[in-house]
């Protein structure tokens, strides 16, 4: 008998509930069969037997301290459940009824995209505020960690002041190239991924979404940067809304001239973004174009360069 069945049984036990450590034993061995990480396989069994037994779920976690307290630095696996402390960084667009919040929390350490499913039911959080995320489990996509916040989860507000490792910065240059993936996108209803022709990495063939960004290439002669432009900023600086963008796009029965129109009235310009680092991208959160240099500056530096 496995020890993770022994503990479920023992919890039941003092809850004045009899479960069999066999059964219980014998269900976590079917999700690890399936590769279910073990944490994620116990928190499934014990959802199936509070059902069961008609039990809330905070009856059997209340007195439970098996979830690790973590740092965003520290989350480097997936499938790990962990308590976080953290300061609401930005909240992001939702694209899907199933999401309640999405965005990006950081504590000292770092930054790190969250999710919160409407399902969990758990109150909202607020952009510059503080929170303690109880049992959270982490997930990795393409290098990238993130955590969900599900029906397991608690939120509490804290009176804390965290500084966030992951500083503002600034970046100036030429928008060279506005990458495969801008314009007008779907993404997916389950965990608000983009599609690629219709198709989530994740949950397969699905009906998406809409929504408008931008990723765009940034040179500035001697460093190069990528930037990820949400909805908001998208609009704001292109003037196309998602309206427009799927009227376009419907007109010209071809998505991709958006992403073209976006391309003509960008590229070769000049601009000032500043957001936060995510890995190697800037996620912008404000952009305004660098002033023209005119002729008559130009001339004069030239001048001021000759007599020096």
């Amino acid at each position: 008998m496995s020890e993770t069945a022994n503990q479920i049984r023992a919890r039941f036990s003092e809850m004045g509930i009899k479960v069999s450590a066999s059964e219980i034993d014998k269900r976590l061995g079917v999700l690890e069969k399936f590769k279910v990480p073990p944490e994620e396989a116990r928190r499934s069994v014990v959802t199936y037997f509070l059902k069961e037994h008609n039990v809330p779920r905070g009856e059997f976690y209340k007195n439970e301290s098996n979830t690790p307290d973590a740092r965003v630095a520290d989350i480097k696996q997936d499938g790990k459940w962990v308590n976080l402390k953290v300061r609401v960084v930005q909240l992001w667009e939702k694209n899907h009824d199933s999401i309640s919040q999405v965005g990006l929390v950081g504590d000292e350490t770092g930054t790190i995209k969250f999710t919160k499913w409407a399902s969990a039911g758990l109150p909202d959080v607020e952009e510059g505020k503080t929170y303690e995320f109880r049992n959270v489990v982490t997930s990795e996509y393409q290098g990238r960690f993130q955590v969900t916040l599900n029906r397991t989860s608690a939120i509490t507000e804290l009176a804390l002041d965290i500084e966030v490792g992951s500083t503002q910065t600034e970046f100036s240059g030429a928008i060279v190239d506005i990458q495969s993936g801008s314009g007008l996108i779907k993404r997916c209803p389950e965990c608000n991924r983009a599609l690629v022709k219709g198709v989530c990495g994740e949950h397969g063939k699905v009906e998406g979404s809409y929504d408008l960004r931008i990723k765009a290439v940034i040179d500035n002669g001697s460093l190069v940067q990528d930037a990820l432009m949400n909805r908001e900023v998208t609009e704001k600086l292109t003037g196309i809304t998602l309206d427009k963008a799927r009227e376009i796009a419907t007109e010209s029965l071809d998505p991709s001239i958006v992403t073209e129109t976006i391309r003509t009235l960008l590229v070769g310009r000049y601009y000032t973004v500043r957001g936060r680092k995510l890995d190697t991208t800037l996620l912008v959160e404000t952009i305004e174009p660098v002033p023209a240099v005119l002729d008559e500056d130009i001339a004069a530096l030239m001048a001021e360069a000759e007599v020096a």
